[in-house]
């Protein structure tokens, strides 16, 4: 049979923890330099002016203003203007 009775947890057992990804400012937003704008893993919005792209896809800005989203060619960016 195939159960298992009054041991410990199997080892497969366990979850990662979450890596608080996604938007941390929206459109419209006042941002301020260094604030973080997206946690992402991979480009899936590109940066745009006003903006860095970190060594790990975070997106934050480099400059005072309000953010604003576009698509451009079919990429998602997000700009501080």
């Amino acid at each position: 049979m195939a159960h298992t009775k009054a041991q410990k947890t199997v080892k497969g057992n366990r979850d990662s923890q979450s890596k608080r990804l996604g938007m941390k400012l929206f459109g419209g937003e006042k941002a301020k330099p260094g604030y973080i704008i997206i946690r992402q893993k991979g480009t899936k919005v590109n940066a745009g002016p006003g903006t860095l792209l970190g060594r790990d896809f975070t997106i934050m800005a480099l400059k005072e203003g309000t953010i604003k989203f576009y698509k451009k060619w079919g990429e998602a960016y997000v700009a501080v203007v």
